[in-house]
């Protein structure tokens, strides 16, 4: 079947402003993603610009031609600008209507105006412009883990590559001379069709990823502390258990620790609350850049946090914790103008080939916790066997003196 080219405007104009409507109305359901509304508004503004090129011989030109071409450079521009509105970076509005201002002013000169191969050449620079820099802003953001990233980068890259063929650079390649009519036509007709069934992939591409990023924030909130921004109790312990999932098949030494501010209460009945949060927050800060990324560092609940530190030996857990310990202590003796002089105090247990789980080392970093608190706080202990017969005859010691007590006296704790 064979489409003529007024048909094939009409198919184009409600393409685009189906997909325009439609991305608006996915952007009203969740307006927090505003990227989605530039996108749909560049939709409605290509169809406006197709309209237009429709109106070719029954209006002027400079409507038919200057002012669409203007249109649809701006419309893919918007397209760039939700681009890196996706990634929370400020739009350019200098450079969002600069190609729609350089093709109006060019189109005053009298020799661009007379030369179709100079007008068609810069119509496409101006179009591949804007589209691979939408693709560099894309990959620019790829750290954060979005599959429907990827092909977005591709179709926007492919399609710039494809409108710079439409120009006299297409002419280097002897399968698109222009002195073979028949290859001519069925080049223009596969650009055509191009970019129509780019205008519809891409649009439910870009709401695929609006949709994940949605559901990435949602998954990962229920995984962050909203105060200091690392991984919450379940994320760490959900995480810690996949990694000694993981040593089964290939054990490596691994640092479990717990770090616990000291005094912290007080810290808050002194100062308030807020003082206190913002204490909490340099800690995580100065403990997570004194780890790696493939550590795994979460805060466990209140003032406590733990750390998992991967293929660590003994004497490395020991120098990263006095880095945080002292960094922590340096970093705290005056907070918002006040003497804080926080200091915190941290147990490890560094398991080599024996297979132990999370919550095994974990009471076991917690026993040398204990011994770090009961030896006067701000300092490192190394879990043993002997600090942990240590605490079982602490604490049987404590259950024998409680029924000594007199009765309707209160044992001391």
């Amino acid at each position: 079947m064979n489409l003529d080219i007024n048909t094939l405007f009409l198919v184009t104009i409600y393409v685009e402003a189906i997909l325009g409507l439609l991305l608006l109305f996915a952007w009203a359901q969740n307006t927090a993603i505003t990227a989605v509304a530039w996108w749909g508004f560049a939709h409605l503004l290509r169809a406006a610009s197709v309209t237009l090129f429709g109106l070719y011989g029954s209006v002027s030109n400079i409507i038919s031609i200057d002012l669409a071409n203007a249109i649809l450079f701006t419309s893919f521009a918007l397209t760039w600008t939700g681009a890196r509105l996706f990634d929370h970076r400020k739009p350019q509005f200098v450079l969002l209507f600069a190609g729609a201002a350089l093709w109006l002013v060019a189109c005053r000169i009298p020799g661009f105006t007379d030369s179709f191969d100079l007008r068609l050449l810069l119509s496409s620079g101006i179009i591949t412009a804007y589209t691979w820099a939408a693709a560099f802003e894309f990959w620019r953001g790829r750290s954060e883990p979005l599959v429907s990233r990827w092909p977005a980068i591709f179709m926007l890259f492919a399609h710039g590559a494809l409108y710079l063929l439409r120009t006299p650079l297409g002419d280097l390649l002897p399968w698109l001379t222009r002195n073979n009519p028949l290859l001519e036509s069925v080049w223009l007709s596969v650009l055509s069709f191009e970019a129509l069934l780019f205008t519809i992939a891409i649009a439910f591409i870009l709401l695929a990823m609006a949709k994940e990023r949605a559901e990435y924030r949602h998954k990962t909130a229920a995984m962050i502390d909203p105060l200091t921004g690392i991984s919450n109790r379940r994320a760490f312990l959900q995480e810690g258990e996949e990694h000694f999932g993981r040593q089964v098949s290939d054990p490596r030494p691994t640092a479990v620790m717990l770090l616990d501010l000291d005094n912290f209460k007080s810290i808050n009945d002194h100062y308030g609350h807020a003082v206190g949060d913002r204490v909490l927050e340099i800690f995580a800060k100065i403990a997570s850049s004194c780890l790696r990324r493939i550590d795994l560092f979460g805060r466990l609940g209140g003032e406590e946090f733990g750390a998992l530190l991967h293929d660590t030996t003994r004497d490395r857990a020991l120098v990263v914790a006095e880095q945080i310990r002292s960094a922590f202590a340096a970093a705290t003796r005056e907070v918002d103008g006040r003497p804080i002089a926080g200091t915190v105090s941290i147990g490890i247990v560094v398991a080599g080939d024996t297979m132990l789980d999370l919550s095994a080392l974990l009471a076991q970093a917690d026993h040398a916790l204990y011994r770090a608190k009961h030896a006067g706080r701000n300092r490192i202990e190394i879990a043993s066997i002997e600090l942990i017969l240590d605490r079982a005859k602490r604490g049987a010691a404590d259950s024998q003196r409680v029924p000594s007590a007199r009765p309707g006296t209160k044992s001391a704790a």
